[in-house]
């Protein structure tokens, strides 16, 4: 996997993937852009709802939605990495059990989700879920 990123101007860069996919990333506070760490923080969150939709469309659930609220804390002084961050899953649909859920989130967690896996080597990552019943 290859990637690029370009200054565009004071602190704003543009990130390419290799897939010809940009994205603005503003290192001044989020001004003008997610911040890189935003950008860490939502991958995690990307990467993990991608599983447990896949795993929960695999087991034949009829699932409709699906939203990860992320939660973090860095630390104070630099390197201002993040020390905890809490993936939490609302999971809508039709007949969805919360034992599926709690199975496809664990799945994640635990084996498939490399981004949260990555970072789990330094922060210390949870997850919760809630599960919706659509009529």
């Amino acid at each position: 996997m290859q990637a690029r990123v370009k200054w565009v101007e004071g602190l704003t860069f543009l990130g390419e993937s290799a897939s010809g996919h940009q994205v603005l990333m503003d290192g001044n506070a989020g001004d003008k852009a997610p911040s890189p760490m935003e950008m860490v923080l939502m991958a995690a969150g990307g990467c993990s709802a991608v599983d447990v939709v896949s795993i929960l469309q695999k087991g034949r659930q009829d699932v409709a939605d699906c939203e990860v609220r992320l939660t973090s804390e860095r630390r104070e002084e630099a390197p201002r990495m993040f020390t905890t961050i809490n993936l939490h899953f609302i999971v809508k649909g039709r007949g969805l059990t919360d034992k599926a859920v709690e199975r496809a989130v664990a799945l994640s967690a635990e084996k498939y989700c490399s981004v949260a896996l990555m970072l789990g080597k330094t922060v210390h990552i949870t997850h919760s879920h809630e599960v919706v019943e659509l009529e």
